[in-house]
């Protein structure tokens, strides 16, 4: 589109030019007073944002009211009229809010606006907040509650932002996140590390409480939980380079052995770690499965970023769905399925203390053999040893049928524990990213005291929080602020030719 646009000369702007030289006034003055630094800080900033308001101010006044003739024609060759009088519009910038009074073109009065020349001029967002305050506000949000989201802005910007606001640019800016994701190319090859790593995990989510569900203050039933939790699945995606270890470097460092010891060789760092979440949810007719969504996305990712040849492992807990939709999901050849060494710890450890005290010497010692034997690939000599010591000692009904589920899970998951062979191949063998992402995505900010949540809330922080911790959010910015650009102002919509009548 060519905009021509005669623009006559104008004098200095008076009024931002006075601030200028207040401000200059109150430095020089702050200096021979001795002003304490913190107060000559607040003072500019104070000064800078009236500053920015007047300046913003006058760049919108110079706009004018967007009036470029009685009629225009569009490219499609129908011809709009002006409407009768300005119609309003809010503009909430990080300056303050601003009313814009600009002409409006449609077929006749009453009817639908087609065309507003001067939101198209300035590319004005859908919503009355800038896209300024959005990607400011939403940065805020997903690492605070959206009241204390609220509470800084104030604090910093002088600005009031109901929290239901806050909620409803969540929502509307997660809207977008789907297409950014599907946007993204691969990694640069020269930046990926030797294995491609995939790895999932489940995370609980408190819901609000429905309106036709139990009240708060009524006696819970038996068995009824206080809060009722809605599953997240996380799945994450990443590249690492090898690292070489030993059954017995592993188990120093498990239990500390090797603290105040200096290695020689850097801990491999996970690469381009790409993270996305979904809850499982109903909305109308449509089922959606947080696992199989997940899924799908980490397959997408495989098929984009894995390179011929390259070793990948898959690599979770015990859950037996996650590993079904791995199987369903994922591609199964020439892929490493590794259970999560600390998860079979735990299981190690409970069969620890059915034989020791908690706590005791012998119960650690009990630990540290039976790992260091699962390390080196003896998986099947320490079930059968378990299973021998519960008959030799004559262990208890009830403790024999809890080491029976844990031998029973252990034999399960055999093909997973080849730590001998994933060792020597220098793959990953515990989930300590996949476990950090659902603590920093769920735990740090969805998981704070008092915080319940609908499901299209909970999910649209899932999603903006993701791409906040991939380290895309400038990205996602961009990318969302050039659709809706594209999509309220199309360029076959907009006149070839306006004529701007400028202020001076």
């Amino acid at each position: 589109m060519m905009i021509m646009a005669e623009v006559a000369a104008f004098d200095k702007l008076e009024e931002l030019l006075e601030m200028a030289e207040d401000l200059r006034t109150f430095v020089r003055e702050a200096v021979v007073e001795g002003t304490a630094a913190h107060e000559v800080e607040k003072g500019v900033w104070g000064r800078v944002l009236a500053m920015g308001r007047q300046a913003t101010g006058q760049f919108f006044r110079m706009q004018g009211d967007g009036d470029v003739g009685e009629t225009i024609e569009m490219p499609d060759g129908e011809e709009l009229r002006r409407l009768r009088e300005p119609h309003q519009r809010t503009y909430r910038s990080i300056f303050g809010p601003f009313t814009l009074s600009r002409y409006v073109y449609g077929t006749r009065e009453g009817q639908r606006i087609d065309f507003v020349p001067l939101d198209a001029r300035l590319k004005l967002p859908e919503s009355e907040f800038s896209y300024v305050l959005q990607d400011w506000s939403g940065t805020l949000s997903v690492e605070q509650a959206f009241a204390r989201t609220s509470e800084t802005l104030e604090t910093i910007l002088g600005l009031s932002v109901p929290v239901d606001s806050l909620e409803r640019m969540s929502r509307k800016m997660a809207e977008s996140v789907a297409g950014f994701r599907d946007s993204l190319r691969k990694p640069p090859v020269k930046e990926e590390g030797e294995i491609l790593v995939v790895t999932a995990d489940g995370k609980g989510i408190p819901m609000r409480r429905p309106a036709d569900q139990r009240p708060v203050g009524a006696r819970r039933k038996k068995g009824e939980k206080a809060n009722k939790k809605q599953m997240a699945t996380l799945g994450c995606v990443y590249t690492v380079d090898p690292k070489h270890r030993t059954a017995e470097d592993v188990v120093e460092a498990l239990f500390r052995e090797s603290a105040g010891k200096r290695s020689e060789t850097p801990e491999p760092v996970a690469l381009h770690k790409r993270v996305w979440s979904s809850l499982t949810y109903d909305e109308g007719e449509l089922h959606v499965d947080a696992e199989a969504e997940v899924f799908v996305w980490m397959a997408r990712e495989v098929a984009t970023r894995r390179r011929d040849g390259q070793p990948m492992t898959c690599l979770m807990d015990g859950q037996r769905s996650l590993w079904a939709s791995c199987a369903a999901h994922l591609p199964q050849s020439d892929v490493v399925e590794i259970l999560d060494l600390l998860h079979a710890t735990e299981y190690v450890w409970t069969a620890a203390y059915l034989f020791h005290p908690e706590g005791s010497e012998a119960a650690s010692g009990f630990v540290r053999d039976r790992l260091l034997r699962i390390l080196r690939g003896e998986v099947g000599y320490v079930i059968g040893g378990l299973r021998q010591m519960a008959t030799k000692r004559g262990l208890p009904a009830k403790k024999r049928e809890k080491l029976t589920k844990i031998c029973n899970y252990l034999n399960r998951n055999r093909h997973r524990m080849r730590y001998d062979e994933y060792l020597q191949a220098g793959y990953p063998i515990a989930s300590g990213v996949i476990e950090g992402a659902c603590r920093h995505v769920v735990k740090d900010r969805m998981e704070r005291s008092g915080m319940r949540w609908t499901i299209d809330g909970a999910q649209a922080m899932l999603d903006l929080r993701s791409t906040s911790i991939n380290g895309q959010w400038t990205m996602f910015q961009t990318h969302r602020i050039r659709k809706e650009t594209q999509r309220l102002y199309p360029k076959h919509q907009l006149p070839k030719q306006l004529t701007f009548q400028l202020i001076a």
